[in-house]
């Protein structure tokens, strides 16, 4: 079984600091047989939570998850059947860029 493992930027710099340490992250899971990808945050349109409650509608189709359906949807997606998840970001102002937070938050 050939473990999938996903790194997501947070990053607005596809080549700086947070880049080198997930490429270098996902080059050392490559190097033991992984499937790996890399998602930048910056590359994708979407606009975070909006507050519209569907994914806390028990018995909804969103329950669980993001009823709003942008750019952030097909990773979103791709997180339940991965085996590791990256997540890196710069930190800007004592927290991570609020492109990552979008995503945790």
């Amino acid at each position: 079984m050939t473990l999938k493992v996903l790194a997501i930027s947070g990053s607005p710099q596809k080549k700086w600091n947070t880049a080198t340490l997930l490429e270098n992250a996902l080059d050392g899971a490559a190097s033991a047989g992984a499937e790996t990808e890399l998602v930048h945050l910056y590359d994708l349109t979407y606009a975070g939570c909006t507050s519209c409650f569907a994914c806390k509608l028990k018995g909804g189709k969103s329950y669980g998850k993001c009823a709003v359906q942008d750019g952030l949807t097909p990773v979103l997606e791709k997180i339940p059947d991965v085996d590791a998840l990256i997540l890196g970001s710069p930190i800007y102002f004592g927290t991570v860029t609020g492109e990552m937070r979008s995503v945790i938050g």
